[in-house]
């Protein structure tokens, strides 16, 4: 292991504290009964205030003169100043705590203090110790970020370390927090948003020995005992609509899934998602729920319904815009592709700079050509619905428009946000588009689904009409916290190795 000179030198007061009898990594309980905020916040209203307590952090700066020391500490409310002279921490002749203990702590130590609070001459409101203690050496040093007047020098920005090492970033960028925090809030909002409406929480299997639900390829695995192959799911859905079947009037699961395709700012192969199913319902009566739910989800995170995203500010109040899809292309296109049969589908598509080949079939055409011409502008919140039935295969047929489907799927900010059908119910209909999709399969398409004889037979003991709905969490959260990737919006996202 190559060692530089600072871990060289931290690793040797390591061992000089170890000779004096410290222990850097102690078990004992540290009972902390204040935090940071708590202390800024309260302390300057009523001072006498805080005036035996107990604080914990990690050491963030230090200015160490003579006798005196001040510190910032950092906790997981924020910073505060602590203030400790010399001859208070040892009273008597020997200062060794003071000199071989205090004054050789490093940035990014974690010690606890007791004392008191009270405000410097500058007006700082500052933590007076009057003991301390180690609880965790820092054998790594921190970057070092400098603040003057409000401005931020060398700041720990690189994309690749941050992602990488999310524990130095939240160390060292804590405001980066906010972004989690919110996203916490906004599951919390759509949970609590469902359970009120009397849905239940479930779960599903994640490995699963065929995948469906979705058209993406999967990730394979084998398991041992039972010598068969598994796949971790692409999607919870035919799970969830099984449960239907079984008696439940509405289902919803918070589901990690996974996609084995390419990486981008708007794809990590781990995502989540939040799949709802509710019997007697289609998918017109869904479209409402989720204007209700998002509203609902901007004002409890921001307070209104207005989020800034970049350059754009978008407004979640209801009612959104709403588009069918083949009017969404000739709206932004100037093209009714309606009554294209897939050759001169293909020759638009061209026209439009997509890549053509043999393994795409007219729903795959008429999806790609959707993606170049339409996404971008579609800033507002807005629904698409009404899906050629060729990009459906789970979805009920149109009631009233041949060839179409009763789907939707809500776009944001250029990007889907949900995709939410009227559910196909009928088990010889669904059999039929399975086996399309396999015909498809045969042609090279990766993406195609496979056909799954436990939920035909599920479907065949009668399923009510249902309508369900995926909503992506962490492109909702990318929205709702101003985030430009979906590696800001992810603790660990998915990276090649080192």
């Amino acid at each position: 292991m190559n060692l530089s000179e600072q871990e060289l030198i931290r690793r040797q007061k390591l061992q000089d504290f170890n000779n004096l009898g410290i222990d850097c990594y102690p078990a004992a309980l540290y009972d902390v009964n204040v935090t940071s905020q708590e202390i800024l916040e309260k302390f300057p209203q009523d001072n006498s205030l805080f005036q035996d307590i107990s604080f914990a952090g990690r050491i963030m700066s230090q200015r160490i003169m003579g006798a005196v020391a001040f510190f910032v500490l950092q906790d997981s409310a924020g910073k505060i100043q602590i203030y400790a002279k010399r001859d208070e921490l040892c009273p008597d002749e020997d200062k060794t705590l003071y000199n071989s203990v205090f004054k050789k702590l490093d940035i990014g130590d974690i010690i606890g203090v007791k004392g008191f609070v009270f405000t410097t001459q500058t007006g700082a409101t500052c933590i007076h110790v009057k003991e301390f203690t180690i609880l965790c050496k820092s054998l790594k040093p921190l970057p070092i970020v400098k603040e003057k007047e409000g401005e931020v020098y060398d700041a720990f920005q690189d994309p690749e370390l941050r992602y990488r090492q999310r524990y130095l970033d939240l160390i060292v960028n804590p405001h980066i927090k906010d972004t989690f925090i919110k996203r916490t809030k906004l599951v919390n909002t759509m949970r609590n948003f469902l359970n009120e409406k009397g849905y239940l929480e479930v779960e599903t299997p994640i490995l699963q020995p065929l995948y469906g639900g979705a058209a993406a390829r999967p990730f394979k695995t084998h398991h041992n005992k039972l010598d068969m192959t598994l796949y971790l799911r692409i999607a919870n859905e035919l799970y969830l609509k099984r449960l239907i079947v079984g008696g439940f009037d509405g289902v919803y699961e918070f589901s990690k899934d996974f996609r084995n395709e390419g990486m981008s700012r708007f794809h990590n192969p781990e995502f989540t998602q939040m799949e709802l199913y509710v019997a007697y319902k289609d998918y017109e009566w869904m479209m409402n729920l989720v204007e209700e739910m998002v509203e609902q989800v901007a004002l409890a995170l921001h307070g209104t319904t207005q989020v800034q995203v970049g350059e754009n500010l978008i407004d979640f109040k209801r009612p959104w815009k709403r588009y069918t899809m083949y009017g969404a292309i000739e709206h932004f296109a100037g093209v009714d592709i309606s009554n294209m049969d897939e050759k001169e589908m293909a020759t638009f598509a061209k026209k439009c700079g997509i890549h053509v080949d043999n393994t795409m079939g007219r729903g795959k055409l008429i999806d790609e050509i959707f993606g170049e011409t339409c996404e971008e502008h579609l800033i507002q919140p807005t629904f698409i619905y009404d899906y050629p039935i060729e990009t459906s295969p789970l979805t009920k047929k149109h009631r009233t428009k041949p060839n179409l489907t009763e789907r939707f799927e809500a776009v944001c900010n250029g990007k889907e946000i949900c995709n939410a059908y009227s559910e196909l119910n009928d088990p010889i209909d669904q059999r039929k588009r399975f086996e399309d999709q396999l015909e498809l399969g045969k042609r090279g398409d990766e993406e195609s689904m496979v056909l799954d004889e436990d939920f035909l037979r599920a479907l065949e003991y009668g399923m009510p009409p249902t309508s369900g709905l995926g909503i992506g969490i962490d492109r909702l959260s990318m929205i709702m916290t101003n985030s430009n990737s979906i590696q800001d919006v992810l603790f660990f996202p998915q990276m090649r190795a080192e």
